[in-house]
């Protein structure tokens, strides 16, 4: 009996797939993407100056999140819209069985007003607590998005080969939600950004004022937990001649902000990083009056759980030590974790390492020390292995700013470097399944 020749040619395809070598399969998706790249390229660049010539602020991200739904819904993602508040998921499905993996971009902006000589500079004025602000992205998250975008399009033009699932992930008020409101990327896992589909991995990138070229990398801690911190210190008020008739909340406050240094110094090891920075100091109405109460408000940045509690439980004893010394009392009336530190997972991070070599190089791969700023990706990558790594936007022969200040100058350069460092990223975790 003769077989059909039809079963039979199709079986000898998936055989020659199976027998192909997964480098060689690794390697002809490699190819792919970069022509893919190529191609992309002016795209993200026009997407990158329409969002930083309109930046939104945190949990406000509505045109910007309508550009990024219509771009994926274009590519034939699967979209899911509305995830604490403006947050958008888009799904690609690759034509191959493998692994999920996510990847995210924050949307928000600052209330910073720009001093670039950008031809695309925000000029944008909003209202924000109360007074009028500018608005940019001075953190960079107009290249993450726009990096992300370059990722989801590359993707799709070769979704036939690509094996498994590829979550992007675009998350508002990363710095943070306005007063009084949730937002960001705990609230996008509250609402069921993992419900329905849990990835095996998450990745994350920040634009950084390194060279364009330039990764930076970590395993372990690379960005410090957020803690924000309010406190009252009440005293009595008196005659600012007469001050042995009240009680100072001013020298209670003092004593306070600076024995809360002696926490780092003589309650932890020499290696432990912390930071605790009183920002605001306010109290007082006119000079020859003592005031009754004092507001100290502040953050602590730690790497640790352990520390991060011994610094809460020390700073609440030094208050209590501090008003009974002083005749006065205390009240917290906020200490809240925000997020957690972003610890790299370290077995993911030398993982993708060598994907970071090949698409930057060697030389242009290097290793980071960890910041005290913190970064709420941290949520995902407590739920699923996560690597967050840091991409060079500054041109050669330019300058920039720091991250949040109103010189900060991220350079259009830095988006093929970034699109083809995740990407290789993603096609190497999905093809070593």
């Amino acid at each position: 009996m003769l077989l059909d020749k039809k079963p039979i040619s199709i079986l000898c395809l998936i055989i020659s797939v199976l027998l192909v070598p997964r480098a060689a399969r690794a390697d002809g998706l490699s190819d792919a993407l970069e022509s893919g790249i190529s191609s992309v390229l002016p795209e993200m660049v026009e997407i990158r100056h329409h969002l930083h010539q309109n930046p939104e602020l945190g949990n406000q991200e509505f045109e910007t999140a309508a550009l990024v739904a219509k771009h994926l819904e274009e590519l034939g993602l699967a979209v899911r819209e509305g995830i604490a508040v403006t947050g958008v998921i888009g799904v690609l499905e690759g034509g191959r069985p493998g692994p999920v993996v996510a990847v995210r971009a924050d949307m928000d902006a600052l209330p910073v007003i720009e001093n670039t000589d950008l031809p695309f500079k925000s000029t944008k004025r909003t209202q924000f607590m109360g007074k009028e602000v500018g608005v940019a992205h001075a953190c960079g998250h107009d290249i993450h998005m726009s990096v992300v975008l370059g990722v989801a399009k590359v993707l799709a033009g070769m979704r036939e080969d690509l094996p498994g699932t590829v979550m992007f992930i675009f998350q508002p008020a990363e710095e943070g939600p306005p007063p009084g409101e949730k937002g960001g990327a705990s609230l996008m896992l509250e609402e069921g950004a993992f419900d329905a589909l849990k990835p095996d991995a998450i990745f994350g990138l920040h634009s950084w004022p390194l060279e364009v070229g330039i990764v930076g990398w970590a395993e372990g801690p690379t960005m410090a937990s957020v803690d924000h911190f309010v406190f009252k210190i009440r005293g009595k008020q008196s005659h600012g001649a007469y001050p042995h008739l009240g009680r100072d909340p001013i020298v209670m406050a003092a004593q306070a902000v600076e024995a809360f240094q002696t926490i780092r110094s003589r309650n932890l090891s020499p290696f432990e990083p912390s930071v605790v920075t009183v920002g605001i100091v306010r109290g007082g109405e006119r000079f020859n009056i003592i005031p009754e109460e004092v507001h100290l408000e502040g953050t602590v940045r730690t790497f640790s759980p352990e520390t991060r509690e011994t610094v809460k439980r020390r700073m609440e004893e030094i208050l209590d030590g501090v008003t009974r010394a002083g005749g006065g009392s205390y009240e917290i009336v906020q200490y809240r974790n925000n997020a957690p530190a972003t610890i790299n997972d370290p077995e993911l991070a030398r993982r993708v390492r060598p994907a970071m070599v090949r698409a930057a190089g060697e030389s242009r791969v290097i290793d980071t020390d960890p910041t005290m700023g913190g970064e709420d990706f941290a949520y995902f990558a407590n739920e699923v292995p996560g690597f967050y790594f840091r991409l060079g936007v500054v041109a050669p022969g330019t300058v920039s700013g720091g991250l949040h200040t109103p010189d900060f100058r991220a350079d259009d350069s830095a988006l093929e470097v970034g699109i083809r460092t995740m990407a290789s990223i993603v096609v190497d975790f999905l093809s070593a399944e």
